[in-house]
């Protein structure tokens, strides 16, 4: 977020070093108070009963997208001055489903961890712990690992280079793919909340025929 800034010289290293702990601060109280510091809340979007996660995600990239769009429609930004990650197709696509594997086992990804640790829970504490060791980990194995690291260079690749379309109108399509996801998870939140509803409800008589006494049956004639 800084780097623009720091890079035309608006302010030096001892202020950048400030400035992006007071956002780190503050990315981390709204990461708690939307709940992502639980691993419940947060491992509820696997079971599609709670995609909170999903939408705040989502809704922040597409913030970010529109964003730098607009700034360099305007010219304030020169997206060629942007850093783009180059791709390496296979490793990266094993990192991500390594991450999603540990996130479905226990309930966060890095940041989120960082922010249940600063609350106390432990479990965010041993995941925040987990996080150097991995990486001492991988570098120490990265001499056998390196070719496939290094393995899918496809370069740094955007969606409109893809796709073979205008940024504009990727951005476009983007936007309308959340405004649609949005609904679909509302939708689809709807549906497990009544669905969770019913199981309960279709639970209560064999809860009660199973920790209640069978009631006498009426005496004869009615009385």
């Amino acid at each position: 977020m800084t780097a623009p800034f720091f890079k035309y010289g608006l302010f030096g290293d001892q202020a950048g070093l400030v400035l992006a702990f007071v956002i780190g601060i503050g990315f981390g109280f709204f990461l708690e108070r939307a709940g992502f510091g639980s691993a419940r809340k947060l491992v509820s979007q696997f079971y599609l009963n709670d995609l909170a996660v999903f939408k705040v995600m989502f809704t922040a990239i597409v913030t970010a997208l529109l964003g730098v769009t607009y700034l360099s429609w305007m010219g304030v930004l020169d997206l060629s001055l942007v850093y783009l990650t180059p791709t390496n197709i296979w490793p990266q696509i094993a990192g991500g489903l390594l991450l999603g594997v540990g996130f479905v086992i226990g309930g966060y990804c890095p940041g989120t961890s960082v922010a249940s640790m600063a609350t106390g829970r432990l479990d965010g504490l041993a995941f925040v712990a987990g996080l150097p060791a991995g990486t001492l980990v991988f570098a120490l194995l990265f001499p056998w690992l390196k070719g496939f690291y290094e393995s899918g260079n496809l370069g740094v690749r955007t969606l409109p280079q893809v796709f073979g379309l205008s940024h504009g109108l990727v951005v476009f399509a983007v936007v309308v793919m959340a405004v649609g996801c949005f609904a679909g998870a509302t939708a689809l939140e709807r549906m497990m909340a009544r669905k969770a509803l019913v199981g309960m409800e279709g639970a209560a008589p064999l809860g009660e025929m199973e920790g209640a006494a069978p009631s006498a049956p009426p005496a004869a004639g009615g009385k």
